[in-house]
């Protein structure tokens, strides 16, 4: 999700400005914007590879108490920490463009 706010706005803001106000993560520039997606797959990628190879241990816990740790675990870090890893990386980025 993070990407595509990263993305979008960036690839079509000259030709439409009103997507501007998609740019929600207010990165620096369409070309940091998309630089930083790349860089953050590129990094993120090979750290969750071993993760889908080794899968996770099994534990016996009710449904409720495994829905809430697989959203916690799952869900912040699915939609939290790419928007935080694409803006720090776009403010480094931004140093150099």
């Amino acid at each position: 999700v993070a990407k595509y706010f990263a993305i979008i706005p960036a690839l079509f803001i000259t030709a439409i400005p009103a997507l501007q106000n998609l740019n929600i993560m207010k990165l620096g520039s369409p070309e940091s914007a998309i630089l930083s997606a790349i860089i953050f797959n590129a990094i993120i990628i090979p750290i969750l590879i071993p993760l889908a190879l080794k899968g996770v241990a099994y534990k016996p816990i009710g449904a409720s108490a495994l829905l809430r740790r697989n959203l916690l675990i799952y869900g912040f870090g699915g939609i939290m920490v790419p928007f935080a890893g694409i803006k720090l990386i776009d403010m480094v980025v931004s140093l150099f463009i």
